[in-house]
């Protein structure tokens, strides 16, 4: 599943756009006094001022075999969130492992290095292995019903996980994280999990808004 666009929505435009093209080095594709887009591998990663946002949680998946290259990168230049008290989590079921940090709106961004994707090279760690944005968390407290409105756009498989609490839909490249805010927090910090407005394009098209999926042509 491809993820090509996502947008969230920010009330620090100006320490965001510092933070990720500064901070991170990641390419400024557009910019304005409302917004701004970086590019993150085959993806774009966009920012809209808004007077309210909400804490996301969403992935970028890099080169399959440089965690550990990234988590020095990183570490050079934030904070890095301890997972269990580790730096980097693995999730073996996966075949993947991650590492995580807080941008300037305390989204919890994560580094993921998945081996079913294979992707292998040499040279040392730059923002050439952010290869994509491959999740998204969608909040809400009917993981069943999100799916189902998903699904009609068109057929996707359950990855990982169940409707009870956390249902991750999708494949290694692009997941839609399903968490039931009354059942389980966010993964590393443990924070409560709300509803948080984005648009996405790409394989599927739509923007969830107040708590609801709403479809839009791509």
């Amino acid at each position: 599943m491809k993820i090509s666009e996502l947008t969230l929505f920010t009330t620090n435009l100006e320490a965001q756009q510092h933070f990720y093209t500064k901070v991170l080095e990641l390419p400024l594709m557009a910019a304005d006094a409302e917004k701004f887009t970086v590019k993150l591998g085959v993806s774009s990663l966009t920012f809209v001022k808004s007077n309210h946002s909400q804490q996301a949680h969403f992935a970028i998946n890099i080169s399959s075999y440089k965690i550990q290259q990234a988590l020095q990168w990183i570490q050079k230049r934030t904070n890095i969130l301890l997972c269990d008290g580790e730096t980097i989590a693995d999730f073996s079921g996966w075949n993947a492992e991650a590492l995580y940090f807080y941008d300037k709106d305390r989204n919890i961004v994560e580094f993921i290095a998945r081996k079913d994707i294979d992707v292998m090279n040499t040279h040392p760690f730059s923002t050439a292995d952010l290869l994509s944005i491959s999740e998204i968390g969608i909040v809400s407290t009917d993981n069943k019903a999100i799916y189902h409105q998903i699904n009609e756009m068109r057929p996707i498989e359950i990855y990982d996980g169940d409707f009870d609490k956390f249902c991750a839909l999708g494949n290694p490249e692009g997941l839609f994280i399903l968490v039931n805010h009354t059942k389980k927090k966010w993964y590393p910090t443990l924070e409560e999990a709300f509803p948080v407005d984005f648009h996405i394009t790409g394989d599927y098209n739509f923007a969830f808004i107040n708590g609801n999926i709403v479809a839009k042509k791509p």
